[in-house]
């Protein structure tokens, strides 16, 4: 007596072909349910490695800058009146050991104008600061053209320009004069941005003994900036308020600059998920349109189906055929949206100056979602295919 026969499995190399065959017969259904899982998989890709791409040019502006910088403001007093720092301030912070280097600026009562016939309202939002001559160096400010205060220039009318206030004065060259403080001021400076003190960028900075001269500054510095060693930032700031006012410590105000780019990173990663939330709704439309092409496939193709069952095929067969189909529209899908997610990111990047950085968790993550949507998404279809029956399918009833 004859052994029944046994069936075989199908080798993988012929269901990936049985799979390409179905989806080369229907070439522009296929494209536009690839195209939907490539928007969700591109979004989701592009998000964050925008994302990636921006924390690591803020990476690489804190080690540039230093995370190590702390500031020294006056508070309130008890009264709520503002407080004043003394004018030695500068020069005790200094002497804290591990304190590297510290310069300050001081608000000045006077106004800048591109000459004396623009209207005294009209002051462009610049504000006129008294600057230390070090201050370049402890804030990690870049003079875009021109140069800095000079212990001769900082003795006379003459000014350094933040870019912002530049621009708003039109003036992006030194050389010219400005009209601040009912005088004419020479520009001899215009600095770059500054990101750890971004209150300079829209500021006149003066020399020190030029604004105690000529625009009766009290020399009180309302803003010390302090370069400290990496390991003791923390412990210079415990003692700053002390040092700068011993008076009065509690009416002195120290933040740390860095704190304030981190927390911005913190406010764009919450924006990153609401984004990352919108390319997963993409990504369900996109698995939804691959469910509806597979469902359609089946019921268009049931004398192909009644054919291969009474060859022989089982129904493993024909569910196997189906869900490779499935997945391998989605994985055109998912490939293609990694494509365009990182062809946007690097744009993007491009286009800001940032490092182009697409972590490999999220490519290989969008291939692997991809595919479980595919799973999903032509489960059920390969499921009714492999239930019909071979005469009714042949029949197509």
């Amino acid at each position: 007596m004859s052994a029944p026969p046994r069936t075989r499995r199908l080798p993988l190399a012929d269901i990936v072909r049985l799979g390409a065959v179905g989806l080369r017969s229907r070439p522009l259904r296929v494209f536009l349910s690839a195209l939907g899982i490539a928007i969700g998989i591109g979004a989701m890709v592009a998000v964050v490695g925008i994302s990636t791409s921006s924390r690591a040019e803020l990476d690489r502006t804190l080690d540039k800058l230093g995370t190590n910088l702390l500031t020294v403001s006056p508070g309130r007093t008890v009264a709520g009146d503002d407080a004043k720092l003394p004018r030695d301030a500068t020069l005790m912070i200094g002497r804290i050991g591990p304190v590297q280097s510290a310069a300050a600026t001081g608000q000045v009562d006077a106004y800048v104008y591109r000459n004396e016939f623009v209207p005294v309202g009209q002051t462009s939002s610049v504000e006129v600061l008294a600057a230390d001559q070090d201050l370049p160096a402890t804030i990690g400010a870049t003079v875009y053209a021109g140069s800095w205060l000079t212990p001769a220039t900082g003795r006379y009318p003459a000014v350094v320009l933040g870019h912002q206030a530049a621009a708003r004065l039109d003036l992006a060259t030194p050389g010219l004069r400005v009209w601040l403080g009912q005088r004419w001021f020479s520009v001899v400076g215009v600095l770059g941005p500054v990101p750890l003190a971004p209150e300079l960028d829209s500021a006149a900075l003066v020399g020190w003994q030029a604004a105690e001269t000529y625009l009766g500054f009290d020399g009180h510095p309302t803003t010390v900036y302090a370069r400290a060693v990496e390991s003791q930032v923390a412990a210079v700031r415990m003692v700053l308020g002390r040092t700068a006012n011993p008076a009065a410590p509690n009416e002195v105000a120290v933040s740390r600059p860095s704190d304030a780019l981190v927390a911005k990173q913190a406010t764009d990663d919450a924006l990153t998920a609401l984004l990352l939330g919108l390319g997963a709704v993409a990504l369900l439309v996109g698995g939804v349109g691959v469910a509806n092409t597979m469902v359609i496939s089946v019921i268009e193709r049931r004398t192909e189906i009644g054919l291969r069952r009474s060859l022989g095929a089982t129904r493993g067969h024909i569910r196997v055929q189906f869900l490779a189909e499935s997945l391998i529209l989605s994985a055109i899908g998912g490939g293609g949206g990694i494509l365009l997610g990182v062809v946007a990111t690097g744009g993007y990047a491009l286009t800001q100056g940032w490092p182009t950085v697409v972590p490999p968790w999220a490519t290989a993550g969008g291939l692997g979602v991809t595919l479980v949507i595919g799973a999903l998404a032509g489960l059920y279809p390969a499921l009714r295919a492999s239930r019909m029956a071979p005469a009714q399918a042949l029949a197509g009833a």
